[in-house]
């Protein structure tokens, strides 16, 4: 561990892998959510299944779970974990659409990094299919909503950051 606490850099400052082989393994829980903003007609033609290249949802939440369980390979320092679920979940919301995220595991390490991941593909997947459409979309407030398990403990995002 460095001397500012990192767990990711070394004594020397140079980037590592945390050992986590000394932690229990435990029941690990996160939830993230995610927002693409979009015209009400853009949103319509999502929910319809219509976009030209096919139906955005169900390939948003394909591609979303499939981020998730391949974070490891995208993100350098996480650990590969076996993931027992992942649930990605697309909902209208006023702004657009409201993708959100719920990834399970039991180990030694926890699932944020994979539930941000299933959402911010999530987005960028409904970016994609809808692009034909609307150029001018927005990705934003992609965030942690909760997390459980572990030695850090329990997270929940306050009242006041539910903002999606």
């Amino acid at each position: 561990m460095s001397e500012d606490g990192l767990t990711h850099l070394d004594s020397d400052g140079r980037p590592q892998m945390v050992d986590v082989s000394g932690k229990d393994v435990s029941a690990r829980t996160a939830t993230a959510e995610g927002v693409v903003r979009m015209a009400a007609e853009t949103r319509r033609l999502a929910l319809g299944g219509s976009s030209k290249k096919g139906d955005a949802i169900t390939t948003s939440i394909l591609a979303g779970i499939m981020a998730a369980k391949r974070t490891a390979e995208l993100i350098p320092l996480c650990h590969p974990l076996p993931l027992s679920r992942v649930n990605v979940d697309i909902t209208p919301c006023e702004d657009g659409l409201r993708v959100a995220a719920e990834v399970r595991t039991s180990g030694q390490t926890g699932v944020e990094m994979e539930a941000l991941t299933a959402v911010s593909v999530a987005c960028l997947t409904l970016y994609d299919m809808l692009k034909a459409v609307q150029k001018d979309m927005e990705i934003f407030s992609i965030r942690l909503l909760s997390k459980s398990g572990g030695v850090s403990g329990d997270y929940s995002a306050s009242p006041a950051e539910d903002s999606a």
